[in-house]
């Protein structure tokens, strides 16, 4: 096989340089100038920090970010639930009728556009409304089964994945020395997906902390996520408070991605060692 050309060129530092810019300069100068003075985002005016003591005094942002949280981390659990038992279901079971229709429901709202997934739940919630009178005022509970339908969808595509892959051999093998499938799941098949599982969770969590179009169809007067809140307020003008928010989930997210990458790599040399002891033995 031959391999792969590699093309030297002049240019590849510029283009590099480019793509960089193009990626990060907004959002330097976004973290600049949450420490402006002046209440312009456009004008530097001197060094301050008040827009982040500002933005932890505004109750309707604080309000938000706890709300997006919360439905976040609940939406994120319960789309790793359903969504690993719907990828053992369409990796583990033998063919069943509807096979097709279940694995295109399941993925659907994948390529689904967000303004009909929210009318197309705006509508439901309308109708359970008219029985049941938990759905007759929208707030976090019509978020967060909104938020569960299309997160599930893409845990499940992530741990489906990462079924196929495994070899089913090891779990027959720990079958036939007389452990029960309960057993095999939880020692053998839940650590090997564990990586799958968590990276669908922060996909959901991100998702759904995101997401804007299909909580404004859903949600109600009681529950404002903080997408809606920062929409709202960017829509009568950007505010210095918008910038030390994003300032601070860009941080944070910085920190988890660090730590995860530490731990991964750290998890990489384990194994790289073990693997290594192996083969002198």
């Amino acid at each position: 096989m031959d391999a792969i050309p590699v093309y030297k060129t002049k240019w590849k530092w510029l283009i590099l340089s480019l793509g960089l810019a193009f990626l990060y300069l907004p959002i330097l100068s976004l973290i600049a100038y949450s420490f402006n003075a002046n209440r312009l985002v456009t004008v530097w005016s001197g060094f301050s920090t008040k827009w982040y003591g500002a933005l932890f005094n505004d109750s309707l942002l604080m309000n938000g970010i706890s709300l997006s949280l919360l439905i976040g981390f609940l939406s994120a659990s319960a789309a790793v639930v359903l969504g690993t038992l719907a990828a053992f279901v369409m990796t583990r079971y033998s063919k069943f009728r509807g096979e097709t229709s279940f694995a295109f429901m399941i993925t659907a709202p994948l390529v689904m556009p967000e303004v009909i997934t929210g009318l197309s739940l705006l509508l439901l919630f309308i109708s359970l409304g008219q029985v049941f009178d938990l759905f007759s005022q929208r707030g976090m509970l019509t978020i967060w089964i909104a938020h569960v339908t299309f997160c599930t969808a893409y845990v499940s595509v992530v741990v489906s994945s990462r079924l196929r892959e495994l070899d089913k051999s090891i779990e027959e093998a720990a079958m036939d020395l007389g452990a029960t499938p309960f057993k095999v799941f939880f020692v053998i098949t839940l650590p090997t997906i564990l990586p799958a599982l968590v990276a669908g969770w922060l996909l959901a969590f991100t998702l759904s902390l995101d997401d804007l179009v299909i909580a404004s169809f859903v949600s109600g007067p009681s529950a404002t996520t903080l997408p809606m809140v920062v929409f709202s307020s960017v829509r009568l003008g950007v505010s210095p408070k918008i910038n030390a928010l994003a300032t601070l989930i860009i941080g944070v997210v910085s920190v988890a991605t660090f730590i995860a990458w530490w731990l991964m790599a750290k998890a990489e040399k384990r194994r790289l060692l073990e693997l290594k002891i192996s083969n002198a033995k």
